[in-house]
Order: structure tokens, then sequence, then C-alpha cells
């Protein structure tokens, strides 16, 4: 009986936001990244279309994949591309993941505006969050501890820095874990001896201090080129190509007017 009960209630969720779209009604989920110029997309494209309504929530790129998978989101907003299992999963439930890149990000190692290290190579990066590197005299730095910090496992931000610089390998248990790019930002502000990372958008350089990687600054120019070790595209997920209101906002997304948002809030253009 709970198993029937739970059917119908995921069957009566998706009819209600099949029904949602079609009365002019978007709702998007996932990533915190792409969440300041998704926001702001949002309410520039509903001013402009009094018949559209798009509710707009953040709590990572995975969140976001399995609100699409379920049903429970016309639009996943991801920071990483999605991972085979996951569009196998979305597949024997019907779904058909389509994946729109609306901006490109670098991921860049942040310190305290106080720290004197500006560059760091990708390799002692790893040995940082792995645990072989703890204290900062180690790389060029005061003696003093390291303190890691991390993104939760859902964040996509988290994944891509898996990626590229962790290798696969573990982030080390000493690692403390943030729950957000915004909060990212806040915690190495506070923290002299912090070590962070998050998306071009959120560095601001009136609280954290960039570190180059390997030499390179992360800039729109390297990040659209692919130079910077960690730079990344920024994607918005459909089941489908989208139709509708969804589809229309997507093209907005993509196109100058939604782009001059994604270039306020600090992330890179698609194009120049």
């Amino acid at each position: 009986m709970r198993s029937i009960l739970r059917v119908l209630c995921a069957a009566l969720l998706v009819g209600v936001l099949g029904g949602a779209a079609m009365a002019g009604e978007i709702v998007m989920n996932g990533s915190t990244t792409l969440l300041p110029f998704a926001q702001s997309a949002a309410e520039a494209f509903m001013k402009a279309n009094p018949g559209v309504k798009i509710s707009v929530s953040g709590g990572g790129s995975g969140n976001g994949i399995k609100a699409l998978i379920d049903g429970t989101t016309h639009i996943a907003n991801s920071s990483r591309e999605m991972k085979s299992e996951e569009i196998e999963k979305a597949k024997t439930k019907g779904v058909t993941p389509v994946k729109h890149v609306v901006a490109f990000d670098c991921i860049i190692p942040i310190v305290h505006p106080s720290n004197p290290v500006s560059n760091l190579t990708v390799d002692q990066l790893k040995n940082i969050y792995t645990g072989k590197v703890r204290n900062w005299k180690e790389v060029g730095g005061p003696d003093k501890p390291i303190v890691v910090l991390s993104r939760d496992t859902s964040s996509g931000t988290y994944e891509v820095w898996e990626q590229k610089v962790l290798r696969k390998e573990p982030v080390s248990p000493r690692a403390l874990t943030v729950a957000s790019s915004g909060a990212m930002i806040q915690t190495v502000a506070k923290n002299p001896l912090a070590i962070g990372y998050d998306g071009i958008g959120y560095v601001d350089q009136r609280f954290v201090k960039p570190l180059k990687i390997n030499g390179v600054d992360g800039t729109p120019t390297t990040a659209r080129n692919g130079k910077f070790p960690t730079a990344r595209e920024l994607y918005m997920y459909t089941n489908g190509e989208p139709k509708g209101e969804v589809k229309a906002f997507i093209d907005f997304m993509k196109g100058p007017n939604g782009q001059r948002y994604v270039a306020k809030e600090g992330f890179v253009t698609l194009k120049p």
C-alpha cells in the first residue's frame, strides 16, 4: 500500500509540474554556483513576461539533477556534467536529459588577503587537500597550520575539484565542509589560515585573495579557452528539448539579455 501511495504521489507531482509548465510556471533547482545569475535572469524574464512565474532554488548540482530525474523540476542547474549512471537512471524513468551550456567558470583557490602565497601548482593543491601538506611553510607561506575548507559531495563544484585537482583521491578527513559558494567566501574571509575554492563569480577580492594555479590566473579568457586548470562549463539541463516557456527561458538565458546577468554576477559569458 505504501509503495502504491508513493507511486501515486510521484505521478501527481509530475502531473502538477506538467500542468504548471502549460500554465506558465517554471521550476528551476540545483547548483548554488549558478544561483546568482539564474535568479537575476529569472526575475528579468518574469518582468518581461508577466504571465510566467519562475521559482529558483539551490541545494547543489546533484540535488538539481535528482529533481530532474524524479520529475520535480523543469530545469536542473548544474556546475558539472551529468554522470553516466545519472543518465541511465533518468532513462529508466523516461527522462531524456539535454544539457544547455549557459556560461563558463573557473574554480579558483582562495585564501585570506593576509596570506603571502599567490600561486600553487595542481600537485600542491592536491597534497594540501589530501592532507599530505599541512603547514603553509611547505608551500611558501608562514609557519602555521593550513585550515582546509571544502564543499559537500552533492556540490558540482566539489566534484569538478575532485576530478581536476584531487584526481579522484579522497579529501582529507581534517577538511571542514561548507554548505554553499557564499559560505565558502565568508569562511575564508574570517580565517587567515584557511584555503578554499569557489567559482569566479563569487571571488570578491575585497574579502578573499584568489590564487594562480600553475602560474595561470583565473580570468574570463582562461575560462573560455580552458587554459586555467579548473575551468569548466555551467549547465542547465532539461528533460528532452525544451518547449513553451521553458524553451523561451533557455533561449533568453543564452541570448544577449540573459548573458548580461551572467556578466553582472561576475561569471563568464558564452561570448567575449
